[in-house]
């Protein structure tokens, strides 16, 4: 079980929500994961700059944060490794059919109001309910 903790889940929704402003008011970007570790894999985009920045503002943010605040972020995961690994290919198979994944379309596409990205993330959540329900209880659980 987690913990409820609606501070820190408003604060970092915050800051996410800050980010994709930023770059879509600084750069005309979308902050769309998918597509910014996609244009620093080769082919490498012209502009890998500022995607090799958010990425590694996306993973020195955490470091920072324990460094700062000694508070360790906890992370474990009870997945066997194989069906993590299987996971996560199949939502590249999804990303790429979706055009897009759930930062880009979820988090920027439904603020802009688009018809398309509102569709592609009711499309992941109705998976995702989905994927879970068979897991669970008609496969019984990984």
């Amino acid at each position: 079980m987690t913990e409820f903790t609606p501070i820190t889940s408003l604060a970092g929704g915050a800051l996410i929500g800050l980010a994709a402003v930023l770059l879509m008011a600084l750069h005309g970007r979308i902050a769309g994961i998918s597509g910014i570790v996609g244009g620093i894999l080769p082919p490498v985009a012209t502009d890998w700059g500022w995607r090799a920045a958010f990425l590694a503002g996306a993973i020195a943010a955490p470091a920072l944060i324990i460094a700062l605040t000694g508070h360790d972020i906890a992370f474990a995961s009870t997945t066997p490794t194989f069906w993590l690994i299987v996971s996560g290919l199949i939502v590249g198979v999804g990303v790429t059919l979706g055009s897009g994944c759930t930062s880009g379309h979820g988090v920027c596409g439904i603020a802009r109001l688009s018809v398309r990205s509102i569709a592609a993330t009711l499309t992941f959540m109705a998976t995702t309910g989905i994927t879970v329900y068979v897991v669970r209880h008609i496969v019984g659980g990984l």
